[in-house]
């Protein structure tokens, strides 16, 4: 599982000229899902990413995870985070989960984080999506679950 984690003012996902969603402060989460992957890694990333301190405290230090500011999370599902472009120049995309369990790993993500009482935004599985955001710092993490467990 992978995730792009951007820390942002605010955010909105468009989809066919229609704003689907929005958040204020917190964090845009594009999430890369593989074969691989299942709901105990999913469980794995989301505790990382619920615990990670990365904003500000009262003295300029990232010492605030986005449950202590009362933030927001929109997820937003990106295969394209399983490009491999090894060879050639246009990427291949079959270490990307199918879409069926890849679709039920992020609905399961969204959920997840909804039952840690953090509000949380989407976007649409499979829809070609608008993403709007100011990032704030620019602050921009990414995490690998190969890589963390």
């Amino acid at each position: 599982m992978r995730l792009v984690v951007q820390r942002v003012q605010n955010a909105k996902c468009i989809i066919e000229n229609v704003e689907k969603s929005s958040i204020n402060q917190g964090y845009v989460v594009l999430l890369g899902v593989s074969d691989s992957d299942n709901k105990e890694i999913a469980d794995k990333m989301i505790k990382k990413l619920i615990n990670l301190r990365i904003f500000e405290d009262e003295n300029g230090k990232t010492n605030l995870s986005i449950d202590k500011i009362g933030g927001e999370i929109m997820v937003i599902s990106q295969f394209t985070l399983y490009a491999n472009c090894k060879k050639g120049n246009r990427p291949s995309f079959i270490e990307a989960g199918k879409p069926d369990m890849a679709n039920e790993l992020y609905e399961y993500f969204v959920e997840q984080i909804k039952n840690e009482k953090i509000n949380v935004a989407t976007g649409e599985f499979g829809a070609d999506m608008k993403i709007s955001l100011i990032n704030d710092g620019p602050f921009t993490i990414y995490l690998d679950s190969d890589d963390l467990f």
